[in-house]
């Protein structure tokens, strides 16, 4: 049997007062003493009032949503990036709506788009595929909208974004290889992560280039787009790692550190020691780099700081506060996947 619901006008009669000083008490009206407002809250929860999210919208034109597009709920980055938004939307009494784009681009923009016909107060899009051709859809969104590491080639300018410098974290990874005494680096990405590849893939050039290294085509092998969607990143780095040792590297630079563990597997099943036989590096931290043997060296992103500064950008948005762009430093974390050239050991 289900209960009656709990309104105003029931705490009104409990607490022998008026259904609009029972409305202002907990709306924390200034024209109700401290103390009713106290007491009349404390009633409302002892009899398990439940606000009208409803009317609640109605009166102030917001839903206390925030829709949060991932392109998969299932990959490790953006775990730590959710939490990180959550935990800012919490202080705010704000939900959050969570929906995946499967690296699809016409998947995202319908999702942006059903999240706004649902009245959502902002949202934010995590590895945006949004190019410009999405211009005049995008034109009618009429919230706040966050971009957390663009992947589209060109930049999406009508919205606000956050980014990791993905070329100085490229750089970082080189030239720890590099101190380590490899002068033959490879560079394992992607075909699905057009910008940050490209971005990475930058970066790794430029590390060698100012160490006065050529970079052979034999030393760059990314991993086609239709062999990413079907397989994933870590078959990725299991079938295209080999492709790497027939340019002679000592060491090899991966897109991310799924891309690393695949690449690791590989080593394996070709009786190759790590950091011995071939040094990896990877790019992201997450979780299972702590875990895998040996442990991964890699480029660690503030996820959770990515996810904190965008919802806050958002609720700011909505504030109308300023806001501007944010790029953050990527840090590099060393472990036991590298270690130094075999003929600097000598």
């Amino acid at each position: 049997m289900s209960q009656t619901r709990v309104s105003i006008k029931d705490i009104a009669r409990a607490a022998g007062v008026s259904h609009t000083t029972v409305s202002r008490a907990l709306h924390d009206n200034p024209l109700i003493s401290e103390k009713t407002r106290a007491r009349i809250q404390d009633l409302a929860r002892e009899m398990g009032y439940i606000p009208d999210a409803v009317a609640q919208s109605l009166q102030t034109r917001r839903t206390g949503t925030i829709g949060l597009v991932v392109t998969s709920i299932a990959d490790p980055f953006f775990s730590d990036l959710i939490e990180g938004a959550e935990a800012v939307a919490a202080t705010s009494g704000m939900s959050i709506f969570i929906s995946a784009s499967h690296n699809d681009p016409e998947r995202e923009i319908e999702v942006v788009e059903t999240f706004h016909r649902r009245r959502v107060d902002g949202i934010i899009v995590a590895a945006s595929r949004l190019s410009n051709r999405y211009t005049t859809r995008l034109e009618h969104i009429r919230v706040p909208v966050v971009l957390v590491n663009q992947q589209a080639e060109e930049e999406q300018t009508l919205f606000y974004s956050v980014a990791v410098d993905e070329c100085q974290g490229a750089r970082l990874a080189v030239e720890h290889l590099l101190d380590l005494g490899h002068r033959r680096v490879g560079y394992l990405g992607l075909g699905n992560r057009l910008r940050s590849n490209q971005q990475r893939l930058e970066g790794y050039r430029e590390a060698l280039t100012w160490a006065g290294i050529q970079t052979p085509d034999a030393w760059t092998v990314i991993a086609p787009l239709d062999v990413v969607q079907q397989e994933g990143d870590v078959a990725a780095g299991q079938l295209f790692f080999p492709q790497l040792l027939d340019g002679g590297i000592s060491a090899v630079f991966c897109y991310n550190d799924r891309v690393a563990i695949g690449s690791l597997m590989a080593c394996r099943a070709l009786n190759l020691a790590v950091p011995q036989a071939c040094s990896l590096v990877g790019f992201d931290d997450i979780e299972l780099a702590h875990y895998v043997t040996p442990k991964l060296t890699t480029i660690r992103q503030p996820r959770r700081e990515m996810g904190e500064l965008a919802m806050q950008m958002v609720l700011d948005l909505l504030d109308e506060k300023p806001v501007e762009n944010q790029k953050l430093v990527p840090v590099l974390v060393q472990r036991e996947s590298t270690g130094r050239h075999k003929e600097e050991g000598l």
